[in-house]
């Protein structure tokens, strides 16, 4: 397989590393980004073992925050982690003179590589998928890491789009969150893309097939367990990877199933005191009592929050 050959799987963890937490972005009761809580959310990822943040991904939610808000995003998470773990930040958007303008910027604030999802709403035919990935991955020398994501831009890129878009040299990996797993292997088998899972609840079988790693939204509590599973499927060990997939399973669902992945995050840090505050930007409103009581109630069944 193509995929896990040991060039691209070095380049793919140099690049982006193997356990990644699509990072929430802190408001302040008036909207307004809070920084020192950026900082502490930032430094509580990296020590529960992330090697790699996504900075203004959708769980950022980017769609509501200014291109300064994310410079200024990247540049506080870089200053309070150091080189502890990759940034990659979230660049991609439906407009591709906008992409590639984020882009640059973005790697002149000190990214280390951009995340670039399908235009969405718009549904573009597959050569322009191709096209915007392209001048997007042109416009910078940051390893660009492609995001399949159609339950959410509409459209799907296409596994021939994918092994077209392999042979660009800035673009290593595709975080999938198609839930198409024959596609995937597919794409794994004919290309030297390297694969992380962008869906917890197939965290499991996207690294049976190949994948190198996650980038989780659930990771903002379940980090220690998803590099435990990693590591496991990189050694072999299903019996153990298996194990931890089902030990996560409820905090998976609480997480993910029951409301926007953001705001399940945010109100998991608030009972856990990592943040003080679970405000989101409108349209999105943050946990109501009965949605707290549900992820509160989970952390506590799971063991990651005493009674």
């Amino acid at each position: 397989m193509a995929i896990l050959g040991d060039n691209a799987a070095a380049a793919a963890i140099d690049a982006f590393g193997t356990v990644g937490t699509a990072m929430v972005t802190p408001f302040n009761d008036d909207g307004t980004i809070d920084y020192p809580a950026v900082e502490k959310v930032a430094n509580h990822l990296v020590d529960l073992g992330n090697n790699m943040l996504v900075v203004s991904g959708t769980t950022g939610e980017s769609p509501t925050t200014t291109d300064d808000e994310k410079i200024e995003l990247l540049k506080v998470v870089r200053g309070v982690i150091g080189n502890r773990a990759k940034i990659i930040a979230g660049t991609g958007n439906n407009v591709t003179s906008h992409t590639i303008d984020l882009s640059k910027r973005s790697a002149e604030a000190g990214a280390d590589g951009i995340l670039i999802v399908t235009p969405y709403y718009s549904k573009p035919t597959q050569p322009a998928i191709a096209a915007h990935m392209r001048a997007a991955a042109d416009s910078t020398d940051l390893p660009v890491m492609l995001y399949d994501i159609p339950g959410r831009s509409g459209v799907p890129i296409r596994t021939e789009t994918l092994l077209e878009l392999a042979d660009h040299p800035n673009i290593l990996a595709v975080k999938d969150a198609k839930g198409d797993l024959f596609a995937s292997a597919q794409v794994m088998n004919r290309s030297s893309l390297v694969y992380y899972s962008g869906e917890d609840a197939l965290n499991l079988p996207l690294l049976a097939l190949g994948a190198l790693g996650v980038v989780s939204v659930a990771g903002h509590v379940c980090t220690p367990r998803f590099a435990d599973m990693v590591d496991a499927v990189a050694n072999n060990d299903l019996t153990t990877a298996r194990a931890i997939a089902h030990e996560t399973a409820d905090m998976v669902d609480a997480l993910m199933n029951h409301m926007p992945g953001v705001i399940s995050a945010k109100a998991a840090l608030q009972a856990q005191g990592i943040l003080d505050n679970r405000g989101t930007r409108m349209p999105l409103l943050p946990a109501d009592d009965e949605q707290m009581a549900l992820v509160t109630a989970q952390l506590t069944r799971s063991g990651y929050l005493s009674e």
